[in-house]
Formats: structure tokens, C-alpha cells, sequence
């Protein structure tokens, strides 16, 4: 009994050993492990198919976008002199009228109540001109964002045409990335791209 109960561990511990050469023989005659697998200074030495371009420093520095917000910021103001002027023009004849009517300047009724009618018209006119100004001017901030949006989607196409990177991310004031090495940061790239493109059209 005690003889057959060694013979199994024996044949047992043999077919142990005999798997145990075949791993260490196949780990070292097999396929090698990937590069960014094989250790630390092997990740260390590669990139990660990834980027990001900070945004904040794209709109800065892309002449169409410096460009289109100047002249957004001229129209605004424009805009705004417009309404204010128009606004002290109401102002001075609701005085006015207030002015005649406390001193029974009007020759009648009837004439105080068109007076009115037409200050009241002016009111509704000047609010009608700011809402219509306001909504050409989100009218056109829209355009010009669909506009930035289009060309900085194209260039980064074109850019990565050779699929460089998997993922390009935007981040704005480091709100969505907390931290990157700079070697994952291709603004000034397209910033250059984009300027090289946008003096082409010109």
C-alpha cells in the first residue's frame, strides 16, 4: 500500500516538473510581451495615442478667431450707442410731455392723448430695435462659433489624417484636464494650421 501511494506522488511530482519546463521553455522561446508592458522605462519612453489643445490659448492666438470677436465687440458696441441714444432721445420727450401736461401746455385733451400715443410708439419701437439688434448679434456670435467650430474640426482631421492620435481633447483653463505632460499638447501645432489655412482664404 505504501509502496503504490509513493509511486503515485512520484508520478505525480514528475508531471509537475514536466509542465514546469514546458512554461519556463515556452516564456523564454514564446512571443515577447508588448514594449509598453515589458516595464516602467518602457512606458516611460512611449506616448499614448492621445493629445489635448487648450482652447483658451487657441482663441487667443487664431487670427480668424481675434478677428471675428473684434468685430462682434464693435458691432455690440455700435449696438449699444444705438439703443442709449435713441433711449435719451424718449427720455427727454417723456419729460417734455410730463413737463407741458403739469402746466396745461397742451391746447386740448385729444392732443395731450396723441402726444402720448406717439412717446408710447417710440417705446415700443426702441424696445422692438433692442431685441432685434440683440437677436442679430447672437445671430451672428452663433455663426461665427459654428465657423471656429467646422475649421478647428477640419484641421484636426487633417491632422491627424494618419491617425496619430486616438483621442484629442479640449481643455479650457484646466478645467478638463487637471494635469498633462506637454509633450500631449498639440495647440501651438494647430494654432499654426489653423492661421497657415485662415491667410490662405484671405
Amino acid at each position: 500500500m505504501k509502496k503504490n501511494l509513493s509511486l503515485i506522488i512520484n508520478a505525480v511530482l514528475a508531471v509537475a516538473v514536466i509542465i514546469l519546463f514546458v512554461l519556463v521553455l515556452g516564456r523564454g522561446t514564446g512571443s515577447r510581451q508588448p514594449d509598453s508592458m515589458a516595464g516602467n522605462d518602457s512606458i516611460c519612453q512611449s506616448h499614448l495615442p492621445i493629445a489635448y489643445v487648450n482652447v483658451d490659448s487657441l482663441l487667443l492666438n487664431y487670427e480668424f478667431a481675434k478677428e471675428a470677436n473684434e468685430a462682434l465687440i464693435k458691432e455690440q458696441e455700435s449696438s449699444r450707442l444705438t439703443i442709449n441714444t435713441k433711449a435719451r432721445q424718449l427720455q427727454n420727450e417723456m419729460g417734455e410731455f410730463q413737463r407741458k401736461l403739469e402746466h396745461n401746455a397742451f391746447l386740448s385733451r385729444q392732443s395731450a392723448e396723441d402726444q402720448q400715443a406717439k412717446i408710447l410708439k417710440k417705446q415700443k419701437d426702441l424696445q422692438d430695435l433692442d431685441a432685434r439688434l440683440s437677436q442679430e448679434l447672437l445671430q451672428k456670435q452663433q455663426k461665427m462659433s459654428e465657423q471656429l467650430r467646422d475649421t478647428i474640426n477640419l484641421v484636426l482631421k487633417e491632422h491627424n489624417a494618419g491617425n496619430k492620435y486616438q483621442f484629442i481633447f479640449s481643455n479650457t483653463s484646466n478645467d478638463n484636464i487637471l494635469y498633462a505632460k506637454e509633450a500631449y499638447d498639440i495647440t501651438d501645432e494647430i494654432i499654426l494650421l489653423l492661421n497657415k489655412r485662415y491667410q490662405a482664404k484671405k
